[in-house]
């Protein structure tokens, strides 16, 4: 297994902090793996946006030019990525803001209204973990267990309060996209 995902959105959007969850998981499953994150000077509202491989294999070089996967949380993450991921790969899509359809017809698109769902959950921040879940629930690059593990073992002492709602979130991305395939 060799995975290349890029997750984007604006900062403070949690675009960093899904890749951290996705990036220990795989660690505690003994995979190699990479995290770059990049962000733009203004932090909150500017661009966000991190590089995640996962591999069975050592990792020849951190960076990702064509992304197996890609999840966009924003407008502007829709127009960088969408291009950029390989054929065949996976667009994990938030339809409560990116309100334009994909373009590209040899991968797969997996739309969640991302936002909405995180809101019905309490806290429209957990969007990115939603979409995490949906990732995982398209292709479970890693396990649910591994995702919930690295929150309640990496997640800082004074921001635990946050870990139950985000394992909520999770589940609810996953559930989402199972109903949705369900329902075709």
């Amino acid at each position: 297994m060799h995975e290349e995902v890029i997750i984007s959105g604006f900062g403070g959007q949690g675009a960093l902090f899904a890749g951290q969850l996705l990036t220990y998981a795989g660690l505690f499953e003994g995979r190699q793996v990479s995290w770059i994150p990049s962000y733009g000077p203004e932090m909150r509202g500017g661009t966000a946006h991190c590089t995640v491989i996962l591999s069975d294999e050592p990792i020849g070089s951190p960076i990702v030019r064509n992304p197996t996967i890609a999840i966009v949380l924003n407008p502007a993450s829709m127009d960088k990525y969408e291009p950029l991921v390989a054929p065949g790969g996976i667009l994990i899509v938030n339809t409560s803001l990116v309100r334009r359809p994909a373009q590209r017809t040899d991968i797969t698109v997996v739309g969640v209204p991302a936002n909405d769902l995180a809101y019905e959950l309490g806290n429209v921040r957990m969007a990115n973990v939603v979409l995490l879940g949906a990732l995982l629930a398209t292709k479970p690059i890693v396990s649910p267990d591994s995702v919930k593990r690295a929150m309640e073992e990496e997640i800082p002492a004074h921001r635990k309060h946050i870990i139950e709602p985000n394992k909520r979130a999770l589940e609810r991305g996953m559930q989402y996209v199972a109903e949705a395939v369900g329902a075709r």
